[in-house]
C-alpha cells in the first residue's frame, strides 16, 4: 500500500476547479439579482424633519459621550494622584 503526498490525480484537480468555477458563477448571479437598496429614497417633508431631528439628537448624544469620557479620564487621573500621595 503506497501513499503519494503532494500531487493529486489530474482528474480530481479538474473536478475541484470545475466545482470552484460553478460556485463563483452562482455567487455572481446571486449578487447581481440581490437588490442594493432596500429603503425608499423618496422622503416627504415630514420624514426629512424627523431625520434632521434624529441627526441633531445623535450629534448631541455623541458630544455628551465625549464629555463623559473626558470627565472619566479626569477622575481617573485625580484618583491616581490621590492614591499615590
Amino acid at each position: 500500500m503506497s501513499v503519494h503526498y503532494g500531487k493529486a490525480p489530474r482528474s480530481s484537480m479538474s473536478n475541484v476547479m470545475l466545482f470552484l468555477m460553478l460556485c463563483k458563477i452562482s455567487l455572481r448571479r446571486k449578487l447581481q439579482t440581490f437588490p442594493g437598496k432596500m429603503v425608499n429614497t423618496l422622503h416627504s417633508d415630514e420624514e426629512k424633519g424627523i431625520q434632521d431631528k434624529e441627526s441633531k439628537e445623535e450629534s448631541i448624544l455623541a458630544m455628551l459621550g465625549i464629555i463623559g469620557t473626558i470627565l472619566n479620564l479626569v477622575v481617573i487621573i485625580f484618583v491616581y494622584i490621590y492614591t499615590t500621595l
